[in-house]
């Protein structure tokens, strides 16, 4: 609009007492008694550029305090809460929240995946979570994989989805790739299809990660080779491919 103004105009007195207010404000909100705070009543999240406004040049600091703030909502007086009460909306808000003004933290991943999309009961909550985990693994991959194996596990064994437990594990395959990422997780898709009994894909899948060269390491590779020639091995014989074999 044309009557705003951009924040560098607003002179320097009124923005330090801007920020006090605001900061004031939400260590107020933190502080409170437990047994006071209302988790249904979790509000919508501040505006990215009033939080780095508040934040006084110290956003890491900031996060973690948003990140103290959201769990206030989850736990009273020791006692945890019925986190379904909560506004995932909000909830998702708040946790995107910290991750702008810290995306290197875990946290507020940690916090979606362990913690808020675990919730029994609230199907729909735990879904929209594993959604938000899986949006923010896109923009860091190699850095937020542990969350989205977890929330390929918690697809797979809470909410029984074959098929978006593999959604989350193809992601791993194709987009992990660096050398930080451990095998395993860049192999979950693999496991899942042969804990599904898919082993026709399963080959294909391994067969052409033998075949591509990308694995250097000679254990790594030998480890491969013999999970390959395993699968191949129950193809082969009908009466072994109806084992029951490990789950991942």
């Amino acid at each position: 609009m044309r009557d705003e103004r951009a924040i560098a105009s607003v002179p320097a007195p009124a923005r330090a007492l801007l920020a006090l207010a605001f900061a004031l404000q939400l260590g107020w909100q933190v502080w409170q008694p437990a047994a006071k705070l209302q988790p249904q009543n979790l509000p919508p999240p501040p505006a990215l550029g009033a939080l780095r406004l508040a934040s006084f040049g110290e956003p890491l600091a900031l996060a973690k305090a948003l990140m103290i703030y959201l769990q206030a909502y989850e736990s009273q007086r020791g006692e945890i809460s019925q986190l379904r009460s909560l506004d995932y909306g909000h909830l998702q808000g708040w946790l995107l929240r910290g991750l702008q003004l810290d995306p290197l933290s875990q946290y507020p991943l940690l916090l979606a995946a362990r913690v808020y999309a675990e919730v029994e009961g609230a199907e729909p909550k735990q879904r929209a979570m594993l959604a938000f985990v899986r949006q923010q693994f896109d923009a860091d991959p190699n850095r937020r994989w542990p969350w989205l194996a977890h929330a390929a596990v918690l697809a797979r064994h809470r909410l029984k989805d074959v098929d978006l437990a593999r959604e989350f594990a193809q992601a791993l395959r194709l987009q992990a790739t660096g050398p930080e990422v451990p095998t395993w997780a860049k192999q979950m898709e693999i496991l899942l299809l042969q804990d599904i009994g898919e082993l026709e894909t399963a080959e294909i899948l391994l067969g052409a990660l033998v075949a591509s060269r990308n694995v250097r390491d000679d254990r790594e590779l030998a480890f491969l080779q013999e999970r390959l020639a395993e699968i191949r091995a129950k193809l082969a014989d009908p009466a072994a491919a109806a084992t029951p074999v490990t789950k991942p």
